[in-house]
Formats: C-alpha cells, structure tokens, sequence
C-alpha cells in the first residue's frame, strides 16, 4: 500500500521533496548564469530508495549479480582485439575506412567496456568483489590506459557525495564554466575533447594510488605491450580512436550529458528509455541505477515496472541523439547545466534520513 496522506503530509516537514525528491531550486542558464545550480538539501537517492521499498519491499529480490556479464566482456575484448589486428596487419591502406570503422563499431564497443567497468565497480559483474574486479580489468583489455580501478574509486564517491562541492569528480571544472557557456562551437570542441577532460578532472581530484590501481597499472602496460606485438601500432592507434569516439561524439557517449545535466528544474538526474538500451547493457536507466545501486543492469528495467509512479512522472529522454543536439544547439545548456550543494547542506540532508525511516516503519 502507498504511503498515507497523512504520512505524507508528516515527512513533507522533514524533507519536502518527499516521495518523489524533487527540488525547488531552479536551473543554471549557461548564457545568464557563471554558476550551477544550488540545492540546499542532499542527494535524493537514498530517501527515494527508502520510500519505495516501503511500498515494494520485493524490489530487493532484484539485488545481486548478472553473470551474462562476463561472456559478454570477453566478446567485446575479442572482437576489439580481432579488429585491431585486422587493421593492425591486413588492412593497412584504408585509413579512412578503419576511421569510420574506429566510429560505428569501436566506440559502441568501447562503450560497452566502459558499460562493463560501470558495472564491475559496483560488484555487480560476479559473485564477488575480487572477481567483480577481475571483470573490469578484463573490460580494460581494448581500452589502452588504465582506466577500471581508478574508476571505480571515484565512481563510487559520485554516488555517495552526488553534487558536493569538492567531493563529487563528476562535476565540471570551474574552467569549463568560464569558457564554454553557451556557445554551441565550444560546446561541440568540448565534447570532442571530453575524454581529455574527463582525465584532466580526475587528475584535479588525484590521490594517492590504491593497490588495484597499481595492478591495473601494469596489467595494462602487459597487454598493451602484447598488443603492439600481435596488431603493432596501427593496431592500438584504432583501439585509441574507438576510445576517442566512443567517450566523445558517440551517440551512447550521450549518456554522460543525459545522466545529471539539469534539463529541467530541480531534477538532478534523468534515464533514458529510448531502444539502445538493449545495445548498451542499460546504462540509460540512470534514476533507477542511482536509487538501487545494487541491482546489475539486466534488473534496471524491472524497478520502473514495479514502481511506476516514482519514475514515469520524473523527467526523461528517449533520445540520445537529441540530447547531444539540444545541449549543443540551445544556448541555456553548457558545462554550468548541473546542480550543487555543500556539505554542510549534504549532512543536514541526512539527519533527516532518520526521521524517514522511523516515519516510514511506523506506518
């Protein structure tokens, strides 16, 4: 049964965005405003989370692994492998063949990696952590920087300090903000260069190495190395250009623009529904993923069929290719398009995450 009137009307003192998480406060206009957004409470994920398994507790059935994971890791590595040796070795007088190549097929690939390591991070990918990341180093193999593990360290804090000043490596760089706006030509050499700036925030945010960082390090060394052996550099220059694509211009690359770039007032993140989903392993249900991070890709689906009226009344895509064109077309869209909020506003968000639970237990 759905949550009172009355149970509502009790937990909108405590948090008024109660049950749906949406705020009040109103969305950067990247051509009037230097700033993001602000919201003066936390992320809306846990509460969500809590409210709906209140209502459907059989949503936690969906918890766990999906082992159609790992086959699907080594036939992306395979496939990348097999191409570049393809141009690495037989087709070697038709660069622009293996550019378009590089294009439609290595950055949908690379973005199934990426897809992979996504779901590696959480431990999702096997029955353990170890062997979770295990699989994201295997989805590492056709990507020739060591990427996974230090992925999955920041990834992680973007989850639990979503929109912190300071603490959430997801949020543009102040530079970003002062140079790009609105301006559609600079918006599109931005998401050209996107996986130069994705490095270049993660170095802004740079901590010391952890082992697995150390061990992705040099098991990428080791297969690049093979790799240069086997496919030789014209071989890893088209593992370089699928990785070029496939973070940049790519229509899954999309996905990154689409997650948390504020849309619309006072919602912070957003899925999209459209049919490549079924490609890209689910990586538009973003919403979903972020209110239950431990149900693997395959499950995302099933939350928004069970809980319905918590995700179809949220704002959302159903094209890639239109949010690549309206970020970059319209002038209200650039870098600023996010929301923030300090840690002070963070934690005082929390407290009333006890005030929930103890509402919703009574009901």
């Amino acid at each position: 049964m759905p949550p009172s009137e009355n149970l509502n009307s009790e937990l909108e003192i405590y948090d008024y965005r109660h049950p749906l998480y949406i705020g009040d406060w109103r969305k950067s206009i990247a051509y009037l405003d230097e700033d993001f957004a602000r919201d003066d409470l936390d992320e809306p994920h846990m509460k969500r989370r809590i409210t709906i398994l209140k209502q459907y507790p059989e949503i936690e059935q969906l918890y766990g692994y999906d082992i159609k994971t790992v086959p699907i890791t080594i036939l992306v590595a395979l496939l990348q492998i097999l191409s570049a040796y393809v141009f690495g070795r037989i087709v070697l007088d038709s660069n622009w063949l293996m550019t378009i190549y590089a294009f439609v097929v290595g950055g949908s690939m690379t973005q199934l990696s990426f897809v992979i390591i996504h779901e590696a991070a959480h431990c999702l990918a096997a029955p353990t952590r170890c062997q979770s990341r295990i699989v994201g180093l295997l989805a590492n193999i056709t990507i020739p920087l060591p990427v996974a593990m230090s992925f999955r360290r920041y990834h992680l804090e973007h989850h639990v300090f979503q929109g912190v000043d300071g603490f959430d490596p997801d949020l543009p760089l102040d530079w970003e903000k002062r140079f790009i706006r609105g301006n559609t030509f600079l918006k599109l050499l931005w998401l050209n260069l996107y996986p130069v700036i994705y490095l270049l925030r993660n170095v802004s945010n740079l901590k010391s190495p952890q082992f697995w960082e150390y061990i992705n390090f040099i098991f990428t060394v080791i297969i690049d190395v093979l790799i240069y052996y086997l496919c030789g550099v014209r071989g890893l220059l088209y593992l370089f250009l699928s990785i070029w694509f496939g973070y940049s211009i790519h229509p899954a690359a999309a996905h990154f623009i689409q997650e948390h770039y504020t849309f619309d007032d006072g919602q912070e993140t957003y899925s999209y529904y459209g049919t490549l989903n079924s490609i890209f392993m689910n990586i538009g249900y973003h919403n979903e993923h972020h209110d239950f991070t431990r149900i693997p890709w395959s499950k995302l689906p099933e939350i928004r069929r069970i809980a319905s009226e918590y995700y179809d009344d949220l704002s959302y895509h159903t094209s890639w290719f239109m949010v690549h064109w309206n970020f970059v077309t319209k002038r209200q869209f650039g870098p600023q398009s996010r929301v923030r909020r300090s840690v002070q506003d963070h934690k005082k968000g929390r407290k009333m995450l006890g005030v929930l639970k103890k509402a919703l237990s009574e009901e």
